[in-house]
């Protein structure tokens, strides 16, 4: 843990260091121009961006599953293999459910 803080103290000092000292005025006049013109920072985005969002992450989530299965199958022998082909057959069975819905369309 003290090497962990002492090699961020470290990185941050030699950033802040290195760094440079006086902004650039060109920049901070682009970035004032740009400011002003947008109104609302909240933009709207559609439901289903998060819904897609939700189902990447599930998805990805249960496939993170298959890579200890995989190292342990000689260690958990037919029923490790019936256990993860059943899992498999959920997780398609879900996928399914979701393509038949329309959750993975974007029009």
């Amino acid at each position: 843990m003290s090497l962990a803080t002492v090699l961020g103290l470290a990185l941050f000092t030699i950033g802040w260091i290195a760094g440079p000292r006086r902004p650039d005025a060109e920049n901070s006049r682009r970035t004032n121009a740009v400011s002003k013109r947008s109104k609302d920072s909240r933009m709207r985005f559609d439901v289903r961006y998060y819904l897609v969002a939700i189902i990447f992450i599930v998805f990805d989530l249960e496939i993170a599953f298959f890579f200890p299965w995989a190292v342990s199958l000689g260690l958990t022998g037919t029923f490790g293999l019936m256990s993860m082909l059943i899992f498999a057959l959920v997780l398609i069975v879900a996928l399914v459910y979701d393509y038949k819905k329309g959750a993975l369309e974007w029009d």
